[in-house]
């Protein structure tokens, strides 16, 4: 006689937490603990909000326009499209220290890098130092994965191709003698771009890892020919590149391009008069966009954000509004008027 097996049972186990016997507590809200929390609340949040409002506005920050879409303007000659290499200066005043350490930021206006088509277009396991993905770029390359001679693109895909590509050099004007300020371009990227999420071909020298490829088509020169002075910075882990490659959640952004922290800076830029040099190079006219360049400093809660400390500001006395609208309820209903 064949034993039947028992068909295990659906039912939980007979354990407190299966069968919900665990102790629990549920608070018992009272006005004598709702109103007071509400007052607490609202006026911690007042407090944090004047902390953060009050540093905000102590970051100094300097933006200058420099599109050229106006006749005015020292680079309104760069912007016709029949000009090559078109360098224009922006001249402009401090007039007290600009407190160090300086950030260096160039912006952009109405440039969508959250674009899905544009977001997805490029080839991780390339970026990544993939030689097998050097011949044959990614589909979603397209239609930047070869070049019209078939040739495969490194590295491929809108975000690349589309790469910022202005220069800048700052001088401070001494007496009618110009001095460079010095641009730190070290570090500017994340730690995890430069050290993770991208990396270089285990090739040397590097050049030799690109051989039968081109260089992106709105590219002056090759991606390990992106910083000659410097060949620890080319390739897939370029500074510049890296913070390109990070795309902007919002259509109006900026970038960080260099930090001011040396030489005669350490303690920031001092009042006088600056010339700003720049090498113009990347259209936004077609997009109808705007390009300019920050100056900024920093402070413990980071860049100047006054929407920080409004919103706390506002819960904050949204709360103590209300903790007073409950008291007077409370103060109404609970005691029965006298007649």
């Amino acid at each position: 006689m064949v034993k039947q097996e028992k068909e295990p049972s659906e039912r939980p186990d007979n354990t407190a937490f299966t069968q919900q016997r665990l102790p629990a507590w549920q608070p018992m809200l009272s006005a004598g603990i709702v109103i007071p929390g509400f007052l607490i609340i609202g006026v911690a949040f007042i407090g944090i909000g004047v902390a953060l409002f009050v540093t905000s506005q102590s970051i100094q920050v300097l933006e200058l326009d420099y599109t050229g879409l106006e006749q005015t303007s020292p680079c309104f000659k760069c912007t016709d499209s029949n000009v090559k290499s078109c360098v224009c200066s922006v001249d402009f005043s401090i007039a007290s220290l600009f407190k160090g350490p300086v950030f260096f930021y160039y912006g952009l206006s109405n440039y969508f890098q959250n674009h899905r088509r544009y977001g997805v277009s490029k080839d991780y396991s390339q970026l990544y130092g993939d030689l097998s993905y050097f011949k044959s770029p990614s589909d979603k390359c397209a239609p930047y994965q070869y070049d019209q001679n078939n040739k495969p693109i490194v590295p491929c895909g809108s975000i690349a191709n589309s790469m910022f590509n202005d220069t800048f050099k700052l001088y401070e004007i001494i007496n009618g003698t110009k001095k460079e300020v010095p641009l730190d371009g070290k570090g500017i990227a994340w730690w995890t771009d430069s050290n993770i999420k991208y990396r270089n071909p285990n090739v040397s020298p590097l050049k030799d890892a690109f051989n039968d490829t081109v260089k992106p088509i709105f590219w002056s020169k090759p991606a390990y020919e992106l910083d000659p002075t410097d060949s620890n910075n080319n390739g897939f882990i370029n500074q510049d590149f890296l913070v390109w490659m990070r795309r902007a959640a919002l259509p109006n952004f900026r970038k960080l391009y260099r930090r001011i922290t040396s030489g005669d800076y350490t303690q920031g830029l001092p009042a006088g008069n600056y010339s700003l040099e720049i090498a113009y190079n990347y259209p936004v006219v077609r997009i109808v966009g705007r390009k300019k360049v920050v100056f900024s400093n920093v402070s413990w809660m980071g860049g100047k954000n006054d929407f920080l400390g409004i919103a706390y500001l506002v819960i904050g006395s949204m709360c103590v509004v209300m903790s007073i609208v409950m008291l007077i309820v409370y103060a109404k209903f609970k005691f029965p008027q006298e007649e």
